[in-house]
């Protein structure tokens, strides 16, 4: 008899230890999750001719900025976000300046498949074969998000070249209008760190 109380105690014991452990991946698989959505891949490229110590003064190119295919209230979102990165940075807006800012989004659907293989299974008696991990279902979870891209172009206004161009990538879903405003300054901010380049 106290052998069968044994067998039942290690069994609770390892469906335990295995019900925390199946608890523990799921919470660390949905904070990668997390963690990926809300990152901002930035990039940075630029003309090794251009001397950006002459650069001191931007306008808006409208005939370029018309045409990015973003809403309007987030258009004037992103516009406001560069200007204040460009004016914190020491450059004036003008109505004579020495570059152009331009930008270019588009969107893509990106989707996410997790595959938790260890499903519902557990460590336990498996009938005949004895000891053994006993698998339930395949736990995958399948997640769709809009990755956005947005592109700052900085043109010289004399020779009508671009100079410098910045681009982000990342997750633009929010129904959250704080949230969404906070997103589009990250994006922003992050791209112009690298602006102006370093000598």
């Amino acid at each position: 008899m106290k052998h069968l109380q044994n067998v039942h105690e290690h069994f609770h014991i390892k469906n335990l230890v295995s019900k925390k452990l199946l608890k523990f991946t799921s919470m660390f698989l949905l904070l990668i999750g997390l963690a990926s959505c809300s990152s901002v891949n930035v990039a940075a490229d630029y003309d090794r001719e251009a001397n950006f110590d002459n650069y001191k003064t931007f306008a808006f190119f409208k005939p370029g900025i018309d045409k990015a295919e973003i809403n309007d209230i987030d258009k004037r979102r992103i516009l406001r976000a560069i200007e204040a990165e460009l004016m914190a940075k020491g450059y004036t807006k003008s109505e004579n300046p020495d570059m152009l800012v331009s930008i270019f989004t588009k969107s893509n659907q990106r989707v996410d498949v997790y595959n938790n293989a260890w499903g519902n299974g557990a460590w336990g008696w498996g009938g005949y074969g004895g000891w053994g991990w006993r698998s339930g279902w395949n736990n995958n979870q399948i997640t769709t998000t809009t990755e956005g891209m947005l592109f700052i172009d900085l043109i010289d206004t004399n020779k009508k070249e671009l100079i410098w161009q910045g681009s982000g990538t990342g997750n633009l879903n929010s129904n959250n209008v704080e949230k969404k405003e906070a997103r589009i300054k990250e994006f922003v901010s992050k791209m112009l760190v690298q602006f102006p380049p370093e000598k």
